[in-house]
């Protein structure tokens, strides 16, 4: 896969819905009921990151859900790559990139979305041919001010932000032409999860897709 088709993978599934929730799963058993109340939420694409021992298994059971698209999260080396593949996952999110984890991903035919902060970091990675990105971490980075400003130089860019986003920020982002949809795990917020409180998440993913 070329940075070019991944890019236009990735572009397609941030066009999916305006939120794509960025889950940090604890306990495997959560990982299918919670994929269920997002999708009927109306957020299809969901992204577990690779941040805790059971992500994996989390991802596996999550590719099951009819109407899922999932992905990993913090992918950060080539093993992080070809573990995701092996469950499942259909999207790569990582916070930065590099030339090994890029390789990986066009040799492994796994959709990246790779993250830049910085003029120069997205410009490396549009000179590569990614033209979808990940915009890290947002809100310490500048927030959609920045954002709108790599637009007026970047404007063949089209950014996912992510990194302390909730439902009253996530609406400044979306009003920007070059940010296409945001990543936010306030979705699935830790409380309801071990609550076992699916209706709740269902009801913020059906907030969050209304955006």
């Amino acid at each position: 896969m070329t940075p070019t088709e991944a890019s236009a993978y990735a572009l397609d599934l941030c066009r999916t819905a305006p939120v794509i929730p960025v889950l940090v799963i604890e306990d495997p058993a959560q990982a299918r009921p919670l994929a269920e109340a997002l999708v009927a939420g109306g957020l299809p694409v969901l992204e577990v990151t690779l941040r805790t021992p059971v992500a994996l298994d989390a991802i596996a059971e999550m590719a099951k859900v009819e109407g899922g698209i999932v992905g990993a999260g913090t992918v950060l080396t080539s093993d992080d790559v070809m573990a995701a593949k092996s469950v499942g996952a259909r999207f790569a999110v990582s916070p930065g990139a590099t030339d090994r984890l890029m390789d990986a991903c066009e040799d492994s035919d796994l959709t990246l979305l790779p993250g830049a902060a910085t003029a120069t970091e997205a410009m490396y990675l549009l000179e590569r041919g990614y033209t979808t990105q990940k915009f890290f971490p947002a809100e310490t980075s500048g927030g959609a001010p920045a954002v709108k400003a790599l637009g007026g130089p970047l404007p063949q860019i089209t950014f996912c932000p992510t990194g302390g986003i909730d439902l009253v920020r996530a609406r400044d982002y979306l009003a920007l032409t070059n940010c296409v949809c945001v990543g936010g795990s306030w979705v699935a917020p830790k409380t309801l999860l071990e609550q076992g409180d699916w209706k709740g998440v269902t009801a913020l993913a059906g907030e969050a897709a209304a955006l």
